[in-house]
């Protein structure tokens, strides 16, 4: 007999829950170690970007940004949020339906007044909540760092890149955590789960981008350097990677006016716009219209996925 009721029902407690066991777990202390780690050997002297920033502080106008894509000794914090990340959304997803299975209690969950539909969201809203407090947290110690070394307050306009900085980070978190998610469900083992998905990180994040030029320029050979670039890009996008790092490249950097901009430097070459002052800074609403379908992208992917882990779950049996 089928119970009435909103099909989301219970869905709040669920999160509490959830999020209750992620923040009191093993994991989230390993995650806090992680922020403080990433943000000191990032920035803090004299291993960190902020003397080199310090050298450029009265000739540059976007002083704040450069503590995400500047470099000191190693990784900027951009890309070390693009390789941690996903890593910590499958540390985070890896198990969130298995273990269930495997500890016989979803049986005991799902008789209680608690769809599947609420179980399976608020598994899934309960990981990113936990992963979006860890960012916003090494998020505002980056900024406070900043603030302290430096001497000065950051723009408005370099808050606002910063925030949507820190909303993509979080989408990009999702779509990683919606694929640990279903694997999650599609298979009964953690460790069969688990190594799949970092499987398909490895190669989406460092075989992928070597694979895709070569694909690219057999499936639709070219003369033309600029649609040589177009197609090398679009070939290169299927990995979530690609459109974080041109959503991050474009946002972070108001000199930069399009996607291939970076793609040009990195082959030697200088694309300048007609009527475009090179390195002068374009507006945030015009940063946010080059990468705009970057963003939907990851937004897209990540509900993708969580329909496909619905769907699944959906179609399994539940036994006690």
């Amino acid at each position: 007999m089928r119970r009435e009721g909103s099909p989301f029902q219970g869905l709040g407690v669920v999160i509490l829950k959830e999020l209750s066991d992620h923040l009191s777990s093993w994991r989230m202390r390993v995650l806090e170690w992680l922020v403080v780690i990433a943000a000191v050997a990032v920035l803090v002297p004299p291993f960190g970007a902020i003397q080199q920033i310090k050298e450029n502080i009265a000739e540059d106008p976007f002083l704040f940004l450069k503590l995400f894509t500047r470099a000191g000794g190693a990784l900027p914090l951009a890309a070390v949020l693009s390789f941690l990340v996903p890593l910590v959304a499958i540390g985070l997803g890896f198990d969130l339906v298995n273990s269930e299975h495997n500890q016989r209690t979803l049986s005991r969950v799902l008789s209680q007044p608690i769809y599947r539909d609420a179980l399976l969201l608020g598994k899934f809203l309960a990981g990113l909540t936990t992963i979006s407090i860890s960012m916003v947290a090494l998020w505002l110690l980056i900024i406070g760092l900043g603030v302290f070394w430096l001497g000065i307050p950051p723009g408005a306009e370099e808050m606002a890149r910063a925030f949507i900085f820190l909303g993509v980070t979080i989408a990009y978190a999702g779509v990683w955590l919606a694929l640990a998610l279903l694997f999650s469900v599609v298979f009964r083992s953690p460790a069969t789960a688990a190594l799949i998905t970092l499987g398909l990180w490895l190669f989406m994040t460092i075989l992928w981008p070597m694979l895709s030029p070569a694909i690219a320029s057999v499936v639709l050979p070219s003369n033309d350097v600029l649609e040589v670039i177009n197609t090398q890009q679009a070939f290169a996008r299927l990995a979530p990677s690609a459109l974080y790092n041109e959503v991050i490249a474009v946002v972070l950097d108001p000199s930069v006016r399009s996607t291939q901009q970076s793609m040009f430097a990195a082959m030697g070459l200088v694309l300048i716009e007609r009527g475009a002052i090179p390195d002068a800074p374009i507006p945030i609403l015009q940063s946010l219209l080059v990468v705009w379908g970057q963003i939907v992208g990851l937004v897209a992917a990540t509900i993708l996925l969580f329909v496909t882990s619905y769907i699944v779950f959906q179609r399994q049996e539940v036994r006690a």
